[in-house]
């Protein structure tokens, strides 16, 4: 598979319901286990495959329809096989935590096994898509 958008996030990014330019957007790092399903809305959506958030990203673009964001870090909760980062809008609950976007080819470093309490640094993409292109 390649980084792709969840479908009920391309629609709350159309209709305002998710706020990319000044929500709180973050980033997960997803365990091996979760498959991915374009219909998947909240961030409970993924099961118990949560292996680490990154505080909101910052320095967010969005020129020409395409998102970016400064690299960031996140620390992995568990040893465990982690294949992608699944972008989501922030609210406090996953039950109503937005999903946006299903990384699993961002610029290196997909999948690996990280160590419990690892620091991942998260580098974007710098091509023509960087996160992801609308």
């Amino acid at each position: 598979m390649a980084n792709v958008l969840y479908d009920p996030g391309r629609e709350g990014i159309l209709d305002r319901t998710i706020d990319m330019v000044s929500g709180d957007v973050r980033v997960m790092l997803v365990k091996a286990g979760y498959v991915f399903d374009a219909a998947d809305k909240f961030l409970d959506d993924t099961g118990a495959n949560d292996n680490g958030r990154s505080a909101s990203l910052e320095s967010k673009t969005y020129t020409g329809g395409v998102f970016d964001a400064a690299d960031t870090i996140l620390n992995a909760v568990a040893a465990v096989a982690s294949d992608a980062l699944v972008i989501f809008l922030h609210t406090g609950s996953d039950a109503t935590a937005r999903l946006v976007a299903y990384i699993d080819e961002p610029a290196s470093g997909l999948p690996f096994t990280p160590a419990a309490g690892q620091e991942v640094a998260t580098a974007w993409d710098n091509g023509a898509n960087r996160i992801f292109k609308l």
